[in-house]
Parts: C-alpha cells; structure tokens; sequence
C-alpha cells in the first residue's frame, strides 16, 4: 500500500468525526471516497495530509508509520491535495503559483524567464493558454482550478487527493481532467477521488470506500456495486424510502392563476446582461439553464440589487424595489450565493450567530437582540434543515460543506422571504445532503415561496423547476415547460445559432 490509515479516530469538541476508520489505497489506482456530508470524508483527508492529527490510530506511508505535521510535511512526502475551493494565492502570478516553494533558479536567483517557459509548456497540456506573468485572480474559477491540478501534479506527487475537482469546471475542462487522471493512473499515481457526481465515480474509479456518520461502511471493486447499491450504503437507508421523502410536486400547476410576486423587466448591464426578463409566481420554483459565463448568476445578482444596471426594474408584488441589496431584503428577495465560503459564511462565528445574522433587526427590541427568541429560530432551523452540529455553539467552520450550505439556508429562510434566490445550492454536496435540499425547496415552494434556482447540473434543472428559462451570451433564448422541459429541448437552444 502507497498510503494506509489503520483504526484512526478523530475527534473534536463534543464530536466524533472520525471513528476507527481504516482505508488503504494502492499505487496507481483510481479510489473513490464517498459519503453524506458529514460522513468524515474531509476529516479523513486532513488526516491524511497532515492538516489535523489522528485522536489515535496509525497512518501509514509505503509501509512505514509517519506523524505529519502540517500540509507542508505530507507533500514533501509525495502527498498533493486539490481542494474544492481553490487554495492558491490570487494575487500572485499564475506561473508563481505553479512553482511557489520551488521555483527554479539560476545563480542563486530566482530564472523567472524559465519559470515562465515552464509554466506556459505545463498549462498547455491541461488546455490553459493564458499569460502565466497575469495574476492568478484574473483567471476563471475553471482556469484556477486547472493550475491547483497542474501545479499538484507537478510537484512529483505519487499521491494525488482530489477533492471535488470538478465543481467548477466546464464539460470540455472535466474532459480534460479526466484525460490528466489517466496518465496518471499509466504513471503508477495513485489517486484518492472525491465527488458526488456517480456519473464520474464510475468513470474513472477503480475501487470505492463508503463513510457514513465517521464510520467505514464499505470499500471493494465499485463495477461490484450498482449505484442504488452505493447510495444506500451512504445514506444508510433505503433508496425507495428517500425517493417517497424527497419527492416533488414541482409538475403540478399549484401556481396557476396567480399574480407573479415578481417580475424582473428588462435587465441590462453591459455585455453580461441583455434585456432580460422573468417572472415568479408564488410557489413556483423557476429555473436559469445554461453554460457557464451565460448570465445565470449575473441574472440573479441584479434582482438582488448585486449587481449595477444600466436599464431595467424589479419588482415585488407590483412594487418596485429599492435600489441595492437592502433594498432588495426590504422588499423581502434573499439569495444564497455559489461561493458560501467568500460570500456567506462567517468562519469564526458560531453556528447560531451565522444563522440569526440577518434576522438581527427583526429579532432586536429598542435595540436590544433577544436571546430566547434567537434560540428559538435557530434549534428550529437545526432541527427542520437536519444541520448536524453538535450545538448551536459550534463554530461554522468545523462543519462539513453540506451543512454549511444548510446554515446560510437557514439565515436567509428566518428573514421570512417571499422569494429565494438559490445560486447553485448543492455544489459540492452528496448525493443525501442533495435530495434533502431539493425536498426543502419543493416544501418552501408548497407553502408559497417563489424560488429561483440555478445549477450546472441539468438533471437538478429537470427535477426540480416548473419552467426553464435558458441564458445565452446574457439573454434569454428560450423559455421551456411542459412537454417541452427536456434535456434535447435545453441542449437544442444552448447550441441554437443566433444568426
């Protein structure tokens, strides 16, 4: 075995994260790590890299029992880690950020005309051709995602920890990540493989361990394992009872006949939107299709008051809404914005202080924010979104990304809106934590509210809305329902050429 845990258990205040977990992986194979949010995953792999250390039990490297102490330790060692979120440094370049820690040298001095050359030559066969002197901010999130590979890989790694790579890459970008893995899978690299799309798992993936509430519950062949097989084993129950539980009532007309809460007029703002319009019934869920770039979240940051405009009007229930984000809250229209981690989340505050945040103003009294009334919102939003936390108290940041997704739910559901933005609300989230969310949303759409939802995931877009709206270069090109909402009918207007 190239690497190996053997009985390690982690635990952290009141919680359990891991518990006697063993996993062994070995050179040149392809193994998935799968499991619900909160199942372990991300505790195992911080384990494995030297972020955190074992409560007990042994890891393993080529045999031989190692004690990592930081990150920088594990990848000395021939351990990269690619996370989820890009953890590089923007505004450094990008060539600097393929070579930091080892850039090549000439005299004593950094060769920066080497380094350039070499980062050019590395970036190309992953299909990036970019100026490597820019910084690395000005990338897209796809773009930056492809360096942290690139630059993973070149770091003479013969582990290779993916965690969720291909959450912000384009169909063309994940072709060409899967092409990356499998040379390295020729090259003998062995790769741990984390993702909750199965369409990926059984791919590219040799073998698979399941996690299940900081437990091993599983791991073998992943060809032996049908997929309702496999996402029982992760929810730990039946597949039949999560499909009753989760099932929708998005199909029916429980919208008809009523007033749009509202309706966006017209929204313009440079080459990212063009003229585009929508409206919401109470109840119905609507939702943006398209590529990425195409003006989905563009689209949903204006009618949030986000985003500036040079033309055009939102308005609720008739009226139009104030100018900028309070406006918007004012008029009773929150979004959950794609990046929890820069634009939602509060790491160092607990759980009940992220949730209550924007409630404050609500729940205050002469200025003076009542305590009972904030234990109140919060445990019920624990309870009704299954956040998993060992209390209220718990900071955020110990949480894993499903259920931080949940608590930035929560504080926006406890302001009482009348419509709901949700910008790609299960990326990154396991297959159980998915069906929860997509199950909350059809109950807030039961009891009325309008709900915009935008994702990548053209299933999730089926599934789940009353009506698609499909975004091209920043304008709608089609509005799709009934017979029509379909894969071939979504695909067909994507590549419908405009002249």
């Amino acid at each position: 075995m190239v690497l190996e845990v053997v009985d390690v258990t982690k635990e952290f205040t009141g919680v359990r994260a891991l518990d006697r977990v063993s996993f062994e992986l070995e050179p040149g194979e392809v193994h998935a790590l799968v499991g619900e949010n909160g199942a372990g995953k991300s505790t195992l792999i911080k384990v494995l890299t030297g972020v955190h250390r074992p409560t007990s039990g042994t890891v393993l490297h080529r045999g031989e029992a190692v004690e990592f102490a930081r990150p920088a330790d594990a990848q000395r060692a021939g351990i990269s880690t690619i996370y989820q979120e890009v953890n590089l440094v923007p505004l450094m370049s990008v060539a600097d950020n393929l070579f930091l820690g080892r850039e090549p040298r000439r005299r004593g001095l950094v060769d920066r005309k080497r380094a350039h050359a070499d980062a050019a030559e590395l970036l190309a066969g992953y299909g990036i051709r970019a100026d490597v002197r820019r910084p690395l901010g000005t990338l897209g999130v796809g773009a930056q995602q492809m360096v942290a590979l690139a630059r993973a890989v070149a770091a003479d790694a013969h582990v290779v920890i993916m965690d969720e790579p291909t959450s912000s890459l384009e169909p063309r970008e994940v072709e060409t990540l899967f092409s990356v893995v499998e040379r390295l899978h020729e090259r003998g690299i062995a790769i741990v493989y984390v993702s909750h799309r199965l369409d990926e798992l059984y791919r590219i993936c040799d073998r698979v361990t399941v996690l299940r509430d900081g437990r091993r519950v599983h791991t073998g062949p992943l060809a032996d394992l049908s997929r309702l097989e496999l996402v029982s084993m992760m929810l730990g129950r039946s597949v039949g009872d999560l499909r009753e539980h989760g099932a929708t009532a998005f199909g029916e007309d429980h919208q008809a006949g009523r007033e749009p809460v509202l309706e966006a007029r017209g929204l313009s703002s440079g080459q990212r939107l063009r003229d585009v319009s929508l409206s919401i019934r109470p109840g119905e869920v609507v939702g943006l299709a398209g590529l990425l770039g195409s003006g989905r979240s563009e689209t949903a940051r204006a009618i949030v008051g986000a985003l500036p405009l040079d033309s055009g009007t939102v308005l609720v229930g008739g009226v139009e809404v104030g100018s900028g984000v309070p406006g918007a809250m004012r008029a009773g229209v929150t979004m959950l914005a794609e990046d929890r981690k820069a634009e939602g989340i509060i790491p160092n505050l607990s759980v009940r202080e992220n949730i209550v945040l924007a409630a404050l103003p609500r729940l205050s009294r002469f200025g003076v924010v009542s305590r009972a009334r904030q234990d109140r919102i919060v445990n019920t939003f624990i309870e009704r979104l299954r956040i998993k936390v060992s209390g209220p108290e718990q900071k955020v940041a110990e949480l894993s990304g499903g259920n931080q997704q949940k608590v930035l739910l929560a504080r926006w559901l406890c302001t009482r809106p009348k419509v709901l933005l949700l910008d790609e609300p299960t990326r990154g989230i396991d297959v159980g934590a998915k069906a929860e969310v997509q199950a909350l949303v059809d109950e807030l759409a039961r009891e009325g509210l309008a709900v915009l939802l935008i994702s990548s995931e053209l299933e999730e877009l089926l599934d789940g809305a009353d009506r698609l709206l499909v975004l091209k270069d920043g304008a709608v090109v089609d509005e799709l329902a009934g017979d029509r909402l379909t894969r071939d009918d979504v695909l067909a207007a994507i590549a419908a050429d405009e002249s």
